[in-house]
């Protein structure tokens, strides 16, 4: 089957034929008619993550689907052949940008029906990430005060979208251009990141969900109130991720320094501060989908590339400028 993958890090997708995928008796295989690309995928192609999410090469890359079962393991009960579904496959078993792919049932769900393949492919992995980082993590309550950085992009929209409806006072950065769009979305208070400085407009905040890490990531613990969280979505990682992830003790050593100077800032201040590396679960994604279909959330697709043109797709993380998501349709 058709499939884009890398070789070595640091060099393009090609289009390859690999073999069909193999099946377990837990999964499910998927016809992709839809796969959103994020940034997780071009950090995993540059090498960014290959110390804490190693893979053997070469790698089909992918971590969105929207798509139809075409066939299921012997001990799956919750979906048949037919089926539309969508879902992030887990690590380690990524891959969708190829034709088909086997996900194990669990990190499946029904494909919302109020939207379109290429709307669900673009959802699992923000969506997943906004809700374990202001549901699970940040326990966000009505009335907090919350900032979502980089409001405009595919996390971003998503996460202002679930904050407002968790009853939360929303402000989001953005570019000048993007303020009316994050408005639409809910977004109480804008702040223009090219000419505005958050960290003078803001203070007594409760949560922050950050993409963006290093200094920015500084200024938010600052803004926060006392007893207040920081997430951090780019870094650094901390050592309770090292340790749940299982990491060798060098690489926690390693890990605890990089993550130093973050963690006795926010205790200085009186903050939390916590790296999340989202996790695949179909369980949250139905949660999602009640939302979706209720009209809480919706996605946001700012652009849709044919499935010859991944490799541009990808390309077009770096060039930005899409609101949203892009996603990769084979319909």
């Amino acid at each position: 089957m058709r499939a884009f993958t890398f070789s070595t890090y640091k060099t393009p997708l090609r289009e390859v034929d690999i073999p069909e995928p193999i099946m377990g008796e837990h999964d499910v295989l998927v016809q992709v008619q839809a796969a959103g690309v994020n940034q997780l995928d071009e950090k995993i192609r540059i090498g960014e993550f290959k110390q804490i999410l190693p893979y053997e090469l070469p790698l089909t890359l992918g971590h969105d689907v929207a798509g139809t079962v075409l066939r299921v393991g012997a001990a799956v009960r919750g979906f048949r052949p037919g089926d539309e579904v969508y879902a992030r496959p887990r690590d380690h078993r990524i891959g969708t940008f190829a034709e088909r792919i086997a996900i194990d049932e669990a990190d499946v769900a029904p494909k919302p029906s109020s939207i379109s393949m290429e709307e669900a492919g673009s959802l699992p992995l923000v969506a997943l990430t906004a809700w374990q980082a202001l549901v699970e993590i940040g326990n966000v309550q009505r009335g907090q005060k919350v900032l979502i950085h980089a409001g405009s992009g595919g996390v971003g929209s998503i996460a202002i979208q679930l904050a407002k409806h968790l009853g939360a006072e929303v402000a989001t950065t953005v570019s000048a251009s993007n303020a009316a769009f994050a408005r639409e979305l809910g977004a109480d208070h804008t702040i223009d990141h090219r000419n505005e400085d958050f960290e003078q407009l803001l203070s007594g905040y409760d949560f922050v969900l950050d993409s963006l890490g290093g200094e920015n990531l500084e200024k938010s613990l600052r803004i926060l109130g006392p007893g207040g969280i920081a997430v951090g979505i780019s870094g650094p990682p901390t050592p309770d991720f090292a340790r749940n992830a299982g990491l060798n003790p060098v690489l926690r050593l390693a890990i605890a320094g990089l993550s130093g100077k973050v963690r006795k800032q926010a205790k200085r201040l009186g903050v939390d501060y916590r790296f999340l590396f989202m996790r695949a679960s179909g369980e949250q994604l139905r949660e999602i989908s009640a939302l979706i279909e209720r009209g809480a959330l919706k996605p946001v697709v700012g652009r849709v590339f044919p499935f010859a043109e991944t490799v541009r797709a990808l390309e077009s993380l770096r060039d930005g400028g899409i609101r949203g998501k892009a996603v990769i349709s084979n319909r």
